[in-house]
């Protein structure tokens, strides 16, 4: 335990930086997570859809919008990550980038 009053209120600070960081860390691991799932869900669509989609091209449409918008959040929230300070700059870039290559690579199925 901390001795002196500085210590101690750099304690209390540390144990609020701690509290904050980890619910931004948690919201995006979360949004991440829900990302990959849509990127993975629009490829198998688009595999199985090929022959859908000349039934119903609006339903390739509609799983292919539904995953940029994800992305998009995805992006959305490591950019929150990086203002707060929980995340590096390249860190975020880097996972943008894989998904946006992944959902590119699903899109074109």
């Amino acid at each position: 335990m901390a001795n002196t009053k500085q210590a101690k209120k750099r304690a209390g600070q540390s144990i609020k930086r701690r509290d904050r960081n980890r619910s931004v860390r948690s919201e995006t691991r979360s949004v991440l997570k829900t990302s990959r799932e849509a990127v993975e869900t629009v490829g198998s669509v688009g595999s199985v859809s090929s022959v859908e989609a000349a039934a119903d091209p609006a339903t390739a449409a509609t799983a292919t919008v539904g995953a940029k918008d994800v992305v998009a959040k995805a992006a959305s929230t490591l950019d929150v990550a990086v203002r707060k300070g929980v995340l590096h700059k390249k860190t975020a870039s880097r996972l943008k980038s894989r998904i946006a290559k992944a959902a590119n690579k699903s899109a074109k199925k």
